[in-house]
């Protein structure tokens, strides 16, 4: 229950640290703070999907929300120019644009059906977290795959 709870509030203060980073920087920046959001809810996903943090709903209704937030919002910090600087972004983002612009509906796409499907206090159990939030996770790679550039 401890680590839960501890993995609840680092999620939150990334969330927090998040906004801060946006109301302060360029599109570069904006991208950290929305995948900083979106790795510390794959974490806390991650966790309970493997048994090392206890399943709750509310846990997985808020994984499900942050990553539906960042599928609306991630794509309108890629401005032309946007490609140079500290960044991770692959220039696949700008020579297949079709293609990114397509990876970020799929995400979308799923983080909504998992909104939808998680109701209003998120998926009963660790059974139905999984069956929304699998699809998830598998766009999240498919895209660091195609569109992320490793250091």
């Amino acid at each position: 229950m401890r680590k839960q709870v501890l993995t609840l509030v680092l999620a939150g203060a990334a969330g927090l640290a998040a906004t801060s980073v946006i109301a302060a920087g360029g599109p570069i920046e904006h991208r950290k703070a929305i995948m900083q959001s979106v790795g510390a809810s794959a974490g806390l996903a991650g966790g309970m999907m493997k048994g090392e943090i206890a399943y709750s709903p509310a846990a997985g209704k808020a994984v499900i929300a942050s990553m539906n937030a960042a599928a609306h919002s991630f794509g309108a910090f890629f401005p032309e120019g946007s490609d140079a600087g500290d960044t991770t972004a692959a220039p696949a983002i700008w020579s297949d644009a079709a293609g990114f612009e397509a990876a970020l509906a799929k995400f979308a796409e799923a983080t909504g059906a998992a909104m939808a499907a998680s109701g209003k206090d998120g998926p009963a159990d660790l059974d139905a977290f999984k069956a929304v939030a699998g699809p998830i996770m598998g766009n999240c790679k498919s895209c660091h795959e195609a569109f992320r550039v490793k250091k």
